[in-house]
């Protein structure tokens, strides 16, 4: 079994699950509704199954109203996704700061042995 973390980012792998999460990102829609644009490329049981794996990942909360199952976005994976990079972001980020930093110090000592009195005959 995969850890929350792993079934998120598989999850957000597929551009088709993305698609459906930017759909629901504007609001709840039912399942037809997500999966019309689809339906030219895929058959409907194909588009449940895309379903099925962003609510295993907790991407998506699928309800039932009568004959309607409205999905919603659930927030909270894709919080976790974030806080996640958000460590490897502020690494890098860092990291770039002291390359900056260095690279100016080499830049400094470089202008000043380069600043003679005219050419050395």
């Amino acid at each position: 079994m995969q850890d929350t973390l792993s079934q998120t980012f598989s999850a957000l792998a597929d551009p088709t699950r993305r698609a459906m999460l930017a759909r629901l990102s504007q609001g709840e829609a039912n399942v037809s509704d997500l999966a019309k644009p689809f339906l030219k490329e895929m058959s409907l049981p194909a588009v449940t199954k895309h379903l099925k794996v962003l609510e295993r990942a907790g991407l998506v909360t699928k309800t039932r109203e009568a004959q309607w199952r409205p999905c919603r976005l659930n927030g909270d994976a894709l919080k976790d996704a974030s806080d996640w990079m958000e460590q490897y972001r502020a690494f890098w980020e860092e990291s770039f700061d002291r390359l900056d930093a260095y690279l100016k110090t080499v830049t400094a000592k470089k202008s000043k042995k380069g600043k003679g009195y005219g050419p050395k005959k």
